[in-house]
């Protein structure tokens, strides 16, 4: 079983910056990918980023050159770096892990970005 917990949503002015984490416990060995999915209303999910245990990233190509993926293994945990916030970038982000001996992947309960105009 993998446990992640999301934090640091919240509301800012376009223009602005946040930086989103995802802790993640459990059985962290076998996690292979890391990433983050946002759902705006009335939209469908998309993946926002997503890296590897291997470091590679990967963008959706309306974040591409604002938003930043990392991870610190130290601290099992991932981060996303959002600056030149957009008012289509609302949305809740969701963060998820995936193992590579398990089919499912595990979610967090969301964190909610709201970027005023």
């Amino acid at each position: 079983q993998v446990q992640v917990v999301e934090s640091g949503g919240g509301l800012v002015q376009a223009g602005g910056s946040l930086r989103l984490s995802c802790a993640a416990s459990g059985t962290i060995f076998s996690i292979d990918v890391m990433g983050w999915y946002r759902q705006a209303p009335g939209k469908q999910r998309e993946l926002v980023a997503r890296i590897t245990s291997g470091g590679s990233t990967n963008y959706a190509d309306s974040v591409k050159g604002r938003f930043t993926i990392s991870r610190d293994n130290a601290k099992n945990t991932v981060y996303l770096q959002m600056n030149s916030l957009k008012p289509e970038d609302t949305g809740v982000y969701s963060c998820y892990a995936h193992r590579f001996d398990w089919p499912v992947a595990s979610w967090g309960q969301g964190t909610q970005v709201t970027v005023s105009s």
